[in-house]
């Protein structure tokens, strides 16, 4: 009986000392985590009874709450939404919540660890519970011009703009756009209808695809990564020489790879890494990668960020870069092919990162955090993310990507502004076939920064679905993301 009775209490002991570790593990432990989680109803709830703090652009609130005569004591509302919906996301009690509404709920909610003592506070003083505010560091004229750029055009796709010394976020957009408000009243049934609209409509306005969504093939952009690796590897400089055949047919394969002009790089029988860079020529970048071998250009694509996870606090969809298997996969990754995919953010990185000598800063939305009674709560400070590159290298591809935009047959004319020295680089990236044969529409790229000489915005635009056939090639990778990159650094520069 007494064995009996050891193994009982043995076992009620062990079952508390379960039950302790659990109680523990949610109360404490993950209490932040199950706070943060989406799906946690009884937060978004509890989070109605609080005047959540605002997100700001330059001071201005762009998502702030206001009182309500209902269950729900304050509604959250957006001006200016579908402008900034791609940062601010939306917080919706039907829904839940996306952006920094989520990625900054914490802070907004005022049920952060940093805010402990001031809610006991406000508490022992009957004061009503408010969150702090989320300052951006998104320049709103810049914002204002990516957008404008790219919905006066009716273009699919996404701008990014980075300070190259700080690595602050100037501009993300992300085109076609849609208005948080129509998923923040008080009404589920209508949230319902407006978000079941919106997640049918095809052209995919919750879509963030400057961060996030289908990945893009960056095409010509990545030559950039090609031309770094070789030269910092010593294997090559901006006058170095290759062999320049109209097509090239690739190692081990039936394929044949020709330049977008479907003529040689230039008229001599050599073309230099320069002119492959000026002009976007396929063939000396492709024979350059595959001299280097399959690892040396995935490897630099992974120093500049390349398959690492990023938060901005937003979560970042990783670019990949894998290591081809052959000399023809090598090739044909080269031109930004293949399975190489990329955000706009990575391509800005790629760009900032060559416009502060080499060195990568950790990009980032978020300022600073102000508590109710204007107190900064917290403040970001500029973090290195890596150094994939010497400044001499980056100095290099800087006077290739100069001359891509200040010489005649440049395919980055396009970027020029008066008085500025602009650096950048276009691309463009072929999608296959359709089922009728005909070529679907191209990925147009632009990247770039200005002014070279002490750099203020490195900047990326996509257009998705922008050029090929079915668009007559009219515009061309040279032309119209181009066009909105010139806007975007403009409206940075022109403060």
């Amino acid at each position: 009986m007494n064995k009996q009775l050891k193994l009982i209490t043995r076992a009620v002991f062990a079952m508390f000392i379960v039950l302790f570790f659990s109680v523990t593990m949610i109360q404490f432990v993950n209490a932040d985590e199950l706070r943060a989680n989406q799906l946690n109803s009884r937060t978004v709830m509890n989070s109605y009874k609080v005047e959540r703090g605002s997100i700001l652009v330059d001071g201005d609130p762009v998502a702030f709450s206001t009182p309500t005569n209902d269950d729900f004591r304050y509604a959250r509302q957006y001006s200016d939404g579908a402008l900034y919906a791609p940062i601010t996301g939306y917080f919706s009690h039907a829904q839940g919540m996306t952006g920094l509404e989520a990625s900054m709920n914490q802070d907004l909610s005022g049920i952060g660890n940093a805010q402990f003592f001031t809610r006991i506070v406000n508490t022992l003083n009957g004061v009503s519970p408010q969150g702090s505010s989320v300052q951006t560091t998104i320049d709103p004229r810049a914002q204002q011009a990516a957008v404008s750029a790219m919905t006066e055009q009716g273009f699919e796709g996404a701008v990014v703009a980075v300070a190259p010394k700080t690595g602050k976020i100037l501009a993300l957009a992300s085109t076609p756009s849609f208005d948080p408000n129509l998923l923040s009243s008080n009404s589920d049934a209508e949230i319902i209808a407006n978000y079941r609209k919106l997640e049918e409509d095809p052209a995919k306005p919750l879509q963030n695809r400057a961060i996030a969504g289908d990945l893009y093939h960056p095409g010509s952009t990545y030559k950039l990564l090609v031309a770094a690796a070789a030269i910092e590897a010593g294997e090559a400089k901006p006058s170095s020489e290759f062999a320049n055949p109209a097509q090239l047919k690739l190692p081990q394969s039936s394929s044949v790879m020709q330049n977008a002009s479907r003529t040689t790089c230039g008229t001599g029988s050599k073309a230099t890494l320069e002119q492959a860079i000026v002009m976007s020529c396929n063939i000396p970048i492709a024979e350059l990668a595959m001299k280097l071998g399959p690892e040396a250009v995935p490897d630099m694509a992974h120093a500049f960020g390349f398959d690492q996870e990023l938060e901005i606090p937003l979560e970042v969809t990783p670019s990949t870069a894998p290591v081809p298997e052959d000399d023809a996969q090598t090739a044909l990754s080269s031109i930004g092919q293949l399975d190489v995919r990329a955000t706009p953010l990575q391509m800005a990185m790629v760009s900032a990162g060559i416009a502060n000598g080499g060195t990568v800063m950790k990009p980032y939305l978020v300022d600073r955090v102000i508590t109710p009674d204007l107190r900064v709560e917290s403040e970001r400070s500029p973090e290195v993310f890596s150094k994939p590159i010497s400044e001499k290298t980056a100095n290099a591809v800087t006077g290739m990507m100069e001359h891509g935009v200040n010489t005649p047959e440049g395919l980055a004319q396009k970027a020029g502004i008066d008085g500025v020295r602009v650096a950048g680089k276009t691309g463009t990236a072929e999608n296959g076939t359709a089922e009728d044969g005909s070529d679907l529409p191209f990925t147009l790229w632009f990247t770039g920064f200005a002014p070279v000489e002490d750099p203020e915005v490195a900047v990326a635009v996509v257009i998705a679905n922008g050029g090929g056939e079915a668009y007559n090639y009219e515009g061309g990778s040279f032309d119209l993301p181009t066009a909105v990159g010139k806007q975007v650094m403009e409206a940075v520069l022109s403060e």
